[in-house]
């Protein structure tokens, strides 16, 4: 997948077909991009790390995910992607929407899904080759994976068949009887932050405008966002600008100067320093490497 598919933070694409809405992508970081920005979207989302390593931040929480990982991002959760330095990472990301599972009439099976779906059971967001019933969820993602190569007809009832299974352990052998809570006031302060990030990076953005945004103090604001996101306000503005930036330099043929500007820089200096800091080398040598690859 390259970094220009992902358009928005908060995504809205569809995947598969309409009605088999069912789809992997291979991605490499930093190969591909450096890092995939925090956002959320509808579908259910398997990572399955093959190569080397990263990080995965899953609402809040950092996994150090290495190869044989594989992460479960339920619907609505807020994730990001970060090259774990100086590692790279070749990994599937798979993506479907729970109604492939959950039958049009209400049955025993669907509310296990649906009590997955609403936090009142939890499954573990990282799994790793050591832990128990590893290799039994593993089985079920390779076998789709090798179905899907070539599509035969009816796949997707294997496809589906998997699913289930793999479920099935992670429900019966994994899962926890009771989720843990979730801050949602948190979570829809943090959804209307990033959200407007996303639609106004390319203008100013002051602390007061964010505050003002989530009814809180500049002072609260300050302090609720730097310890649920784990960085300052400033610092995750900067770094969604240089992700912004990134894609730019490596899909049109502006000058640095316009990029730094339509990225939401108004000091080409401060931005190459950034930049610099961030991609351990200049913009110019950004687009020369991204070129030859």
């Amino acid at each position: 997948m390259n970094i220009l598919e992902y358009e928005n933070y908060h995504e809205q694409k569809s995947h598969g077909s309409e009605l088999f809405p069912y789809t992997t992508y291979l991605c490499s970081i930093p190969l591909d991009f450096s890092s995939v920005p925090a956002h959320w979207h509808d579908e259910m989302e398997i990572v399955y790390v093959k190569k080397g390593s990263m990080t995965v931040n899953i609402d809040f929480t950092d996994y150090h995910a290495c190869a044989g990982s594989i992460l479960f991002i339920i619907p609505g959760q807020i994730h990001s992607m970060e090259q774990y330095s100086p590692s790279s990472a070749e990994y599937e990301t798979i993506l479907f929407k729970p109604e492939i599972l959950i039958a049009q009439k209400a049955d025993i099976c669907s509310d296990y899904f649906y009590d997955l779906l609403d936090g009142t059971i939890r499954i573990p967001s990282h799994l790793t080759p050591d832990m128990p019933f590893y290799h039994e969820i593993s089985s079920c993602i390779d076998g789709t994976d090798e179905i899907c190569r070539t599509c035969p007809n009816a796949y997707q009832l294997f496809v589906k068949g998997q699913l289930h299974i793999m479920f099935f352990t992670l429900f019966s052998k994994c899962a926890e009887a009771e989720g843990r809570p979730i801050d949602q006031k948190s979570l829809i302060r943090i959804k209307s932050i990033i959200k407007f990030i996303e639609n106004n990076y390319m203008e100013k953005i002051t602390i007061e405008d964010m505050a003002n945004l989530v009814s809180l103090s500049q002072s609260h604001f300050m302090k609720f966002f730097k310890n649920t996101m784990g960085m300052p306000f400033v610092e995750y503005l900067n770094h969604y600008r240089l992700t912004m930036a990134s894609r730019l330099l490596i899909s049109s043929d502006s000058t640095i100067l316009d990029i730094a500007s339509e990225a939401g820089f108004d000091n080409l200096s401060y931005f190459n320093r950034l930049f610099k800091k961030r991609f351990k080398m200049t913009p110019k040598e950004f687009r020369k490497r991204s070129s030859k690859e």
